[in-house]
């Protein structure tokens, strides 16, 4: 049966999303942090210094991530060359740049020297691509007002929150004593005394519920059905129960996720491996240059490539895949299965529970589903998704190539 056959039908409301958030993603820098948590990847994927490992590189935080545990090469493969833009410029500046100025620019989002810096020492690294882009954009790290990870679509969404908080200085003065707290239980009850009521207003429910909204945040119109789907409360209520669970359930003191997006910066110790002073030294004294990056698809990647892949971290990529390209679903798949090394591990995120292109595509020499071709890992996935510190994905899923 063919991937067609179970794609989602795309009405004319969709067709017209789609164009949209193709013409957005194909012209922006859509991610600017990682929101996928690698501390739970880590534990899952094992990695040596035998394994070479394909991600899909996002803002490039967990690549850098990733290779802190000295694997022998890191692809990080994107289509969106500004994804890869992003990579370079940190990559950049880790050869280049002491640990101070690394994180002034990717951990408060501002430097007072930021054109200086970029002009002299980082803009000859990058590629033609980058460099352009960045000639046009190194100000995102310049504003005393702002920070870049209020730029970009993502950075855009970031920055609404913030001004919305700078109209309710004791709601956002609630916040940072939240994330402040030093126990669980004591953020717990800041958020239940003083913060939820007041967050969760019928104006914010409105604009979460937004296709507008989503696709600054990188969701398109198939994967926010998904989430209707699943939730009573539509995507707005799907959020809040996100971070309701993190409060409630997780310390917010190490949560550089969502500090970053509600305040605009990291702190020293509590943000990506990358940027703490020990994860700077390993990757300078070498671990970096195990990272190289790619502006393609998977499927082009994994074609060209010579060598196995012994891990894949792919993200949530296939959701919407599965509605806009199913075809081309199929065809990554097969490529994934052909450069795969004996028992390989792939991570999948997703918007679903249980992605239902797993049960329905056919994939391989034999035109077998995914679900028999792999061995899923159904119980290890449940038994780490609650120690999920972004927890903004229904389905988290571990699956092993043949041996």
């Amino acid at each position: 049966m063919s991937a067609n056959a179970h794609a989602l039908r795309p009405g004319l409301g969709d067709r017209i999303d789609q164009r949209i958030f193709g013409a957005i993603y194909s012209r922006s820098l859509v991610y600017n942090a990682c929101w996928e948590d690698p501390a739970i990847d880590r534990e899952v994927l094992h990695l040596g210094p035998d394994d070479e490992v394909l991600v899909i590189t996002s803002a490039g935080c967990n690549a850098l991530d990733y290779a802190l545990d000295a694997p022998r090469r890191v692809h990080a493969v994107d289509a969106n060359p500004r994804q890869t833009a992003l990579l370079e410029l940190k990559i950049a500046a880790i050869r280049a740049l002491d640990f101070d100025d690394v994180f002034a620019l990717f951990g408060h989002g501002f430097h007072a020297q930021a054109d200086t810096l970029y002009r002299t020492r980082l803009r000859d690294r990058l590629s033609p691509f980058a460099r352009e882009f960045w000639d046009r954009h190194w100000r995102w790290f310049a504003s005393r007002r702002g920070s870049f990870y209020f730029h970009g679509l993502s950075g855009l969404a970031a920055r609404g929150v913030g001004q919305y908080l700078k109209l309710r200085p004791s709601l956002r003065q609630s916040l940072q004593q939240m994330f402040d707290a030093g126990s669980v239980a004591e953020q717990r009850a800041i958020y239940d005394d003083r913060v939820a009521d007041r967050l969760w207003s019928r104006p914010v429910n409105w604009v979460l519920s937004r296709q507008a909204t989503m696709n600054l945040l990188g969701v398109p119109y198939p994967q926010r059905k998904l989430v209707e789907a699943q939730h009573d409360g539509g995507v707005a209520g799907f959020i809040r129960g996100a971070i309701e669970y993190v409060v409630r359930n997780l310390p917010l003191r190490d949560n550089y996720f969502w500090r970053v997006y509600f305040t605009g910066s990291y702190a020293r110790d509590c943000c990506p491996a990358y940027l703490t002073e020990a994860g700077y030294h390993a990757l300078r004294g070498g671990l970096v240059d195990r990272i190289e990056h790619h502006t393609c698809t998977v499927t082009d990647f994994l074609r060209r490539h010579p060598g196995r892949i012994s891990r894949y971290v792919l993200l949530d990529h296939m959701d919407w895949m599965s509605s806009y390209y199913p075809d081309a679903l199929v065809q990554e798949w097969d490529a994934i299965l052909a450069s795969a090394a004996p028992g390989a591990r792939i991570l999948l995120r997703s918007a679903q529970t249980r992605p239902a292109y797993l049960d329905t595509i056919e994939v391989g020499p034999q035109r077998r589903r995914l679900r028999e071709l792999l061995q899923f890992r159904d119980e290890l996935a449940a038994s780490l998704q609650p120690r999920d510190r972004v927890h903004t994905y229904a389905g988290f899923l571990i699956a092993d190539a043949p041996a």
